[in-house]
């Protein structure tokens, strides 16, 4: 990622007022491009939208819909976007258990909304299409998915999103394939994991909300094992893709992911930030059976990235801990947020360290890549 390129963009970000969209938005208008946002309102309340104050650092903020395509249409024509980034979408396993229409509705025909908001925008260049690591069709084996792997999702929001990479692939060989066209590139990244999250039933933000309340969550998963990464890292990736995909290649599938040893299971990452927490914290296994199916085990090959684009996690799982630790107890203090989450990306812009690391008994570990 080159920050220097950045200055002056003009870029078209969907989903800015959501958890990922707003750190985001936030590290586009550190760097000195002008964004123009198009979302609903804030998902959750609080929200890192509110609570950082990103709206005023916006050149334009759009409360709508992306399955309005007309109002999408308009809002694009009026941004003139350099750079299109779509982060739109209903995000999230259960929720499309129990909504698979409006997940499919969102993640599918929003995706093919803003692709052919796209095809009436002259001045796009580089679209970036965000999907996720469960777009690929899992068997619950011990591999780490590669982008030529098959697509699939035994779940409606899984599916949901590799039916937006068809919808991707399919716009891009149909519309834009003719020299000059906007180069368009999908992204699979997951289990994002940073300071101003607040969705339900997501592990972090159970962990910290009952941490702060003095309450021990419940667990109901512990031994599916994630990549976990600070939010940062497929941002970092993001912001690259963009880079390559304006200077004319790229336009292709990419996995962004951690370290392989960065791969835990749910009661490692329990485990770990109640250590970090402090207070005694702790948590406890949830007993429903009823639960709906989740992948036992989630992987995904970063090496096309790294080899291709340069990319490489910065911080360590315990430094996105650690970030995160900093982050909500910032918050509970009742520190301006605007300024806390952006010095953690000013500090991982620099590469530097969010906290001390604390070393379980026994632990080693090696050098960042």
């Amino acid at each position: 990622m080159t920050p220097a390129f950045w200055q002056g963009k003009r870029v078209f970000l969907t989903g800015h007022t959501g958890f990922k969209g707003s750190w985001l938005a936030l590290w586009l208008t550190q760097l000195g491009a002008r964004v123009s946002g198009y979302a609903l309102a804030p998902p959750t309340q609080p929200s890192l939208f509110d609570l950082a104050k990103v709206e005023p650092r916006l050149a334009q903020h759009t409360v709508s819909d992306i399955r309005d395509l007309e109002a999408v249409k308009r809002a694009m024509a009026s941004a003139k976007p350099d750079i299109v980034i779509h982060m739109s979408a209903q995000p999230l396993v259960r929720e499309g258990y129990s909504d698979p229409v409006g997940t499919y509705a969102v993640n599918v025909m929003g995706t093919v909304n803003l692709l052919e908001a796209v095809r009436g925008t002259p001045s796009a260049r580089a679209v970036l299409i965000v999907t996720t690591d469960k777009c690929y069709e899992n068997h619950d084996m011990v591999q780490s998915f590669r982008e030529g792997d098959r697509l699939g999702g035994r779940d409606p929001y899984s599916n949901s999103k590799a039916c937006a990479e068809l919808a991707a692939g399919a716009y891009r060989q149909s519309f834009f394939a003719a020299e000059g066209s906007a180069r368009i590139a999908t992204a699979r990244a997951g289990n994002v994991i940073g300071g101003g999250d607040w969705a339900k039933d997501r592990l972090i933000p159970d962990l910290v909300q009952a941490f702060m309340q003095g309450n021990a969550p419940l667990i109901r998963s512990p031994h599916a094992v994630r990549p976990w990464q600070h939010v940062l890292e497929p941002l970092a990736g993001y912001l690259s893709l963009c880079e390559a995909l304006w200077a004319g290649g790229a336009d292709e599938g990419w996995n962004f992911g951690p370290n392989p040893d960065d791969a835990k299971p749910v009661s490692w990452i329990a485990d770990r930030l109640a250590q970090l927490w402090g207070d005694k914290a702790h948590w406890t296994l949830d007993n429903n059976a009823g639960h709906p199916h989740e992948a036992a085990y989630l992987s995904l090959d970063i090496a096309k990235a790294g080899a291709r684009l340069g990319y490489a996690p910065r911080w360590f799982l315990d430094d996105a801990l650690a970030s995160i630790v900093a982050w909500y107890k910032a918050y509970a203090a009742g520190e301006e947020m605007g300024r806390v989450t952006g010095d953690q990306i000013a500090a991982f812009q620099a590469g530097r360290q969010p906290a001390p690391r604390m070393a379980l008994a026994g632990e080693t570990r090696g050098a960042i890549g």
